[in-house]
């Protein structure tokens, strides 16, 4: 069993990153933690991991965990087997079958007598049965990284397992493999992701905000019905708050303007009744003290409103926040874009493809673009936008305008600010106010846009590009998206995904997330 209670954290910057987090986990509950990028899923996993201290609070916990991390290239220095943390292990068994029966060798195997057999089951299961356990981390992909870490699960077996974006870098078959492990494993799970296919597979979610952790006994389709239920109800308090601000700017109006007529009516009289100046003076001060002070009666009861209307706006969903604004495509649906005819390309004369590929693209459409690691996809997308030649066939490509988002957002310049980069898009010579209304539109407020574009999340600089698209004087005819939602939170998925559906043109999609396609209504496949 795992309890956290009030657990806070403070950056060595000082700035508070969460402050009393209290969760439950039970021996053998699967959980999924989610929440909004940024607001500390991987700290509080790497707390829970020991690899970092809570700040305050305490942590009681009966197993040790076993963490599976986010994979950055921080392992690239160390071996297969020093980053399992089974080297000493490995060495010890080594020198004990080849004679060598010191006490510190027996001590390190701890009577581990597996551990070999142990490691190559576990590489064979997640695909890598090639590998070395002395080969380097740097040497393999991004997916491999990760199935290395998820096959340390089966070496050390723990029981209990912090995984954090595991499926990230792995394509379908890799999925596919953790999506069975997560269903058949007795192990007790904390997962962060926003792999929604595997949020269905736990039984709790918990989802981590600054007001701290709340708990939905549920996977991840229940937790959406009940944030809708949430929200509609929400709603309900926004238009009755609303209603309520305009029944109190009514009645003020109202109440001045009687009061108003009441004073005038009033010195009518007292001038025709002769009443001296002095007297008219004060009459006429009273007066005035007295309708100053109605108007901050009702000045005071329109701003508490307005606070109140302001903090419950403040809870809405970002998407409910957000205006799109996409222009459509020029160019009429169904016109040819990209014919293919048997083309191929090769690397170190070996052709990338068994069969020469032949395939039309027509404006309009959505396709996925599905493959292995290694199967060509990224070549493929450079032959698409004319970034290379192919070496075998035929390529026709009409004039038509193409923008390639990659996972990082990478068209954005790290050098700029984000009025600067919006800037850099305005080639229709839009005004200052115009761009600023627009940013506002996708959420960067004053306070954002003298932000670099450096410090931005993955999922900020998802919403800064899509605003860069719609400040552009044309829409693009075609956009490639090559893992668009590997580095956004679940929010920031469903934001990309409805700007996606109110956009007109062509899409192609490199993505290993099966429900994201279907949201975005894929009509059909190139499989390499």
């Amino acid at each position: 069993m795992l309890i956290l209670q009030n657990i806070s954290y403070t950056h060595p910057s000082k700035d508070l990153l969460f402050s009393d987090i209290n969760l439950t986990v039970n021996n053998h509950e699967k959980t999924a933690l989610i929440g909004n990028n940024g607001v500390g899923k991987s700290t509080l996993l790497k707390i829970i991991a020991s690899e970092l201290q809570p700040s305050s609070g305490q942590i009681n916990i009966d197993a040790e965990p076993y963490y599976v991390p986010q994979i950055f290239g921080q392992f690239n220095h160390l071996t297969i087997a020093q980053a399992l943390r089974i080297e000493g292990k490995l060495n010890a068994l080594k020198d004990i079958l080849n004679g060598n029966t010191s006490e510190e060798n027996f001590n390190l195997l701890n009577d581990d007598w597996t551990i070999e057999d142990r490691c190559k089951e576990a590489l064979n299961f997640w695909q890598l049965d090639g590998l070395d356990l002395s080969q380097k981390m740097e040497t393999l992909s991004g997916g491999q990284k990760t199935k290395v870490f998820l096959a340390g699960i089966s070496i050390h077996q723990p029981e209990l397992v912090l995984l954090d974006e595991p499926s990230n870098h792995l394509d379908v078959s890799g999925r596919q493999l953790l999506y069975s492990f997560i269903k058949s494993t007795k192990s007790t799970l904390i997962v962060v992701s926003h792999d929604r296919k595997l949020l269905n597979l736990l039984d709790t979610i918990c989802e981590l905000s600054k007001h701290g952790v709340k708990v939905y006994g549920g996977n991840y389709d229940f937790y959406k019905e009940q944030k809708q239920i949430e929200n509609n109800a929400l709603s309900q308090d926004i238009q009755s708050k609303e209603k309520e601000l305009r029944k109190a700017k009514e009645k003020e109006r109202e109440t001045l303007e009687r009061q108003q007529k009441l004073d005038s009516r009033g010195r009518g009289k007292q001038e025709k009744a002769g009443v001296a100046r002095i007297m008219l003076n004060t009459l006429r001060n009273n007066a005035e003290n007295s309708t100053s002070k109605m108007k901050s009666v009702h000045a005071e009861k329109i701003g508490g409103i307005s606070q109140d209307l302001q903090e419950l706006r403040s809870s809405l969903p970002d998407i409910d926040k957000m205006k799109f604004g996409f222009d459509n495509s020029a160019l009429h649906k169904g016109k040819v874009l990209f014919t293919a005819t048997n083309i191929n390309y090769a690397y170190h004369k070996q052709p990338l493809w068994k069969d020469n590929l032949n395939f039309q693209i027509t404006s309009g459409e959505r396709i996925a673009l599905k493959g292995t690691n290694g199967s060509g996809k990224t070549t493929l997308i450079k032959l698409i936008l004319g970034d290379i030649k192919p070496q075998a066939g035929t390529i026709y490509r009409a004039d038509n305008k193409a923008v390639y988002i990659d996972q990082d957002y990478s068209l954005l310049d790290n050098k700029l600010k984000v009025y600067e980069q919006a800037e850099q898009f305005n080639v229709s010579a839009l005004q200052e106010h115009e761009i600023k209304i627009r940013l506002n539109r996708f959420l960067f407020t004053k306070n954002d846009w003298d932000k670099s574009c450096s410090a931005l999340s993955g999922g900020e600089r998802m919403r800064l590009l899509l605003c860069c698209l719609t400040i552009n004087s044309k829409s693009p005819d075609i956009i490639i998206f090559d893992e668009p939602t590997n580095n956004l939170d679940i929010q920031n998925v469903e934001i990309l995904t409805a700007a996606i559906n109110e956009y007109q043109g062509t899409i192609i999609v490199v993505s290993h997330d099966e429900t994201f396609l279907e949201q975005i209504n894929i009509e059909r496949t190139i499989e390499l």
